[in-house]
This record gives C-alpha cells, sequence and structure tokens, in this order.
C-alpha cells in the first residue's frame, strides 16, 4: 500500500478535519451531526476514544469512534462512526484508526464492543455475528450486520439487547 499512517486521539484542533471527513465521506450530514451530538453527551463520550488516522503532514484523513452502549446490563463500546475521506479510501487509513480505536478502548480496560456495518468489512478486526453471542437490537437489521467483539479472553460476551447512548435514537 506505501501509505503511513499516523493514528491519535482526536485533539480539539481536529474536530473541524473530523467533521470534513465525516461530510465527505457520506452522503448527508447525518454522522457528522451525530459525532457532534456524542461529543456533547457526557454518558456517551469517552475521551481518548475518538481517533484519527492522519497522514505524514498529521493531517486527519481517516476517522473512527466508539462511544458508550450497554449490552444488557454490562457496559461495552460501539464502534461508529467510520470514515475515511473518499480520495483515500482502501488506502488503509480506516483501518489504522479503527485498530487503534480497539487498542484504545482495551487500555482503558473496556471489554465489549458492537458494530452495525459491512459484514464483509469487520471481520478482519475480530467481529463475529452478534446474534451467536445472543446479542441483538430494538430494530431489524440484517443478522450478519450487527457484529461484537470481545476485547479480551478473559471477559466473553454478554448476551441481551444493545443500547445505544441516546444521540444513536435507537
Amino acid at each position: 500500500m506505501g501509505n503511513t499512517w499516523i493514528t491519535r486521539a482526536e485533539t480539539r484542533a481536529d474536530v473541524p478535519a473530523v467533521r470534513d471527513i465525516l461530510l465527505a465521506a457520506f452522503p448527508t450530514s447525518a454522522e457528522a451531526d451525530l459525532v457532534d451530538a456524542l461529543r456533547a453527551d457526557p454518558a456517551a463520550w469517552i475521551e481518548g476514544l475518538s481517533l484519527v488516522a492522519a497522514d505524514t503532514t498529521g493531517h486527519p484523513v481517516g476517522y473512527a469512534l466508539l462511544t458508550r452502549c450497554h449490552i444488557g446490563t454490562a457496559p461495552a463500546l460501539c464502534l461508529a462512526p467510520c470514515a475515511v475521506r473518499p480520495e483515500r479510501q482502501r488506502t488503509g487509513a480506516g483501518s489504522a484508526a479503527i485498530r487503534a480505536a480497539l487498542d484504545a478502548a482495551r487500555s482503558l480496560g473496556e471489554h465489549h464492543v458492537v458494530v452495525l456495518g459491512h459484514p464483509d468489512y469487520y471481520p478482519r478486526f475480530g467481529f463475529t455475528r452478534a446474534s451467536e453471542h445472543g446479542i441483538r437490537l430494538t430494530v431489524d437489521v440484517p443478522d450478519d450486520a450487527l457484529m461484537a467483539l470481545s476485547l479480551d479472553a478473559d471477559h466473553p460476551l454478554p448476551g441481551g439487547t444493545v443500547r445505544y447512548a441516546a444521540p444513536f435514537g435507537i
């Protein structure tokens, strides 16, 4: 691939660049607005779990966010949104941001992550079909789109219904 990505926690100075990434990567402002709402929600936002992948000049081009959710009563993290500027997609920037986010979560002692996304993409990070662990949502989604990951073997995934932070609206 030939790309070198610098991954790091988002800083206040990165906020406009992150919004630009999200606006460029998605057809509407919904994801960018969601991140703004999550930043303002102290029950959802966890400092250090909003990660960017920056190019060698330090400019963010990829993004991954983990926020608080619950699986049943167990605290967990939700991976969403993840995005890369369109001209930098398929360069490893998204994977670098996701790996950095998962590593940051492990370092903070977090145990579980859920993601609602492309079933061909997220298994490369260790995600498996959530339904195999008794994990479900309150809304209908394709069974293979809801995935979960245990960040350490000593804490297997709990079963239950995922409760997202309020800004997600589900």
